[in-house]
């Protein structure tokens, strides 16, 4: 049995924020930075279930929560996310620029965001109740529905690289805790200890949510700071949705968890059919928000079902999941939702939500303003 090493804890920083504007890769059209008035326009009006844009060939999201406030937001802060985003596009970019997979793709932008404190998974993912990490992840081929997954991994750099090891070298879809990492490790993934993972922005999220526990105030400066900002805005998840060239799709999923979450607890990230799914001619997805919920809601999963069956487009199947049944079941949240057409929505309950796509002439576009990403209702 690993013993939880307790050692450790030395400062990085998360945050929270990043405007909806359009950026441009090199090549592509571009749409200066705007401000409100630009940004309501753009915005989907509350309640509406159709598409966000068209054209899409990729898209990632960095978790959905509490919605960031624009008069509070500093410009670096916003600038951060606004970056972590376009950096995890721009390496999915890549890969289809020259001919890869969307499978590809999708692990390129998901490795990118795990590799960014900021967002909720690998090195910036939150804390369990013993002060530990424990990591979820995986990864699903539209064309053959073939998909990769690991859950509770503690040494794992990047747990969906896990997940892709699993897909593609292994006859399971999901390995977990101990048995995850040393499967990695044996397959040349590169490993840490778990102080790799310590930030913080998510030790204060930690010893936040203790004193709430114990039922205290708390310090009410540090209920603002830049940490406990970080912490409500990311309901721990990133995830990739691609399609490729030869029109097959593909989604990746990847979380810290919650933060202060019992050990061995396991959301809906490493899950086929809750928080993610992807399968040729209806759906690649990826979900964010209160994981039971995704879980006994079969989220993703349903959203396809929704397609192939009822033959409903992408944004109202993601609509009708979404926004009408997931609360139902008493929790909210998102999904970025691809179709192979490139159609694109990216509904959600909670009050806001981290994402941006990439557009088949080069448009980078990311929101997480309320007036840029409205809730829907």
């Amino acid at each position: 049995m690993r013993l939880r090493p307790l050692t450790w804890l030395v400062p990085a920083l998360a945050a929270a924020a990043v405007t909806a504007a359009a950026l441009a890769l090199p090549q592509g059209g571009e749409r200066a930075p705007d401000g409100r008035a630009a940004a309501a326009a753009d915005a989907r009006p509350t309640g509406k279930a159709r598409p966000d844009a068209r054209n899409v060939v990729l898209a990632v999201h960095g978790g959905a929560g509490t919605a960031l406030d624009r008069d509070t937001t500093t410009p670096e802060r916003e600038k951060a996310y606004r970056d972590g985003l376009t950096k995890a596009l721009r390496a999915g970019r890549k890969v289809l620029d020259k001919g890869g997979s969307s499978v590809d793709a999708v692990q390129a932008a998901v490795t990118q965001l795990e590799d960014d404190p900021l967002f909720n998974a690998g090195k910036g993912a939150v804390f369990t109740a013993d002060a530990g990490h424990e990591l979820d992840a995986s990864l699903m081929r539209g064309s053959d529905l073939k998909a990769g997954a690991v859950a509770g991994v503690k040494n794992l750099r990047n747990p969906i690289a896990g997940a892709r090891a699993v897909l593609d070298k292994s006859k399971h879809v999901l390995l977990a805790g101990e048995g995850a990492d040393d499967f990695g490790a044996r397959h040349g993934l590169r490993t840490v200890t778990q102080d790799y993972y310590w930030t913080q922005a998510r030790w204060d999220a930690l010893m936040a949510a203790k004193e709430a526990e114990k039922g205290g105030n708390g310090d009410k400066k540090a209920a603002r700071s830049p940490a406990a900002l970080a912490d409500e805005q990311s309901k721990g998840t990133v995830g990739a949705v691609a399609v490729d060239k030869r029109r097959d799709l593909a989604a990746a999923t990847s979380t810290g968890g919650l933060t202060n979450k019992l050990p061995g607890r396991v959301g809906d990230s490493p899950l086929i059919g809750a928080g993610t799914y992807a399968k040729n001619g209806t759906v690649a997805a990826s979900a964010t928000g209160a994981g039971e919920v995704f879980i006994r809601g079969a989220a993703t999963s349903t959203i396809s079902n929704l397609m192939e069956f009822k033959g409903v487009g992408v944004a109202k199947a993601a609509y009708e999941v979404i926004v009408k049944r997931l609360p139902a079941l008493g929790g909210d949240g998102g999904v970025i939702a691809l179709a192979p057409d490139g159609q694109f929505d990216a509904p959600h309950s909670s009050p806001g939500m981290l994402h941006g796509y990439l557009t088949e002439d080069g448009e980078v576009v990311t929101k997480i303003f309320p007036d840029e990403t409205p809730p829907n209702s």
